[in-house]
């Protein structure tokens, strides 16, 4: 398996991505520049969290535009497995791989501490590795990580069960239905707030990201 961790300016969790699935997992892993334009030699690709472009206008709204982007929605449609996480995430709900918003959390506040997750599909290649219920310690990283969405997108997320893990006990920053993470209609696309890359080792704090990416190795 091979996997590309994506690297915007700004990106400031690609290393942490790298280390985790080279030195942990032994993935094969290269880092690809945004301005690239070709994806095709990768099984999975990773974007990373982190400030991409600074953050200017709003959360992943000009890495959006970055020329690798349009690879990346070309990879999705043939099922390549894509995993987003904290900026990550947000860049997918602003290209559209993922339906929904993320804004400022609810106290306004950066937010960086450990939360519990709660696995609720694990069906998907990000989960099956997991049972439904299973408890996840991972960190987060964030200020705009509040996740909100209309009723008919809530509705299809719950029906489609593509809400991948949602905040067990304490919601941090406000998600609605306590969301922190989900998937594309295919399965094929994760989107998270936390990041399991920080959460793979005990000396960390956690190994429970390891579930994640055991689960796109199986």
């Amino acid at each position: 398996m091979k996997f590309a961790v994506i690297v915007f300016p700004g990106s400031n969790c690609d290393h942490d991505a790298y280390y985790a699935l080279k030195n942990q997992f032994n993935i094969n892993v290269d880092f690809v520049w945004h301005k690239e334009n070709q994806l095709d030699g990768y099984d999975g690709i990773l974007i990373p969290g982190g400030f991409s472009y600074g953050d200017y206008l709003r959360t992943g709204a000009i890495a959006r535009f970055s020329p690798i982007m349009k690879s990346i929605i070309e990879q999705s449609k043939k099922g390549k497995i894509i995993l987003g996480i904290c900026n990550g995430f947000q860049i997918l709900l602003e290209s559209g791989l993922l339906p929904g918003s993320l804004i400022n959390n609810k106290k306004m506040k950066f937010l960086s501490e450990n939360v519990i997750l709660e696995a609720v599909n694990n069906e998907s290649v990000f989960t099956k590795k997991m049972f439904k219920g299973q408890e996840l310690t991972m960190p987060i990283a964030h200020k705009q990580g509040n996740y909100i969405a209309s009723v008919d997108i809530l509705n299809r997320l719950q029906d489609e069960d593509r809400i991948a893990f949602k905040y067990k006990g304490n919601n941090p920053n406000g998600s609605i239905s306590n969301i922190a993470g989900i998937l594309n209609s295919k399965k094929n696309v994760l989107g998270m707030m936390p990041h399991p890359e920080r959460a793979v080792e005990n000396v960390l704090g956690s190994n429970d990201g390891k579930y994640i990416f055991e689960s796109i190795l199986k």
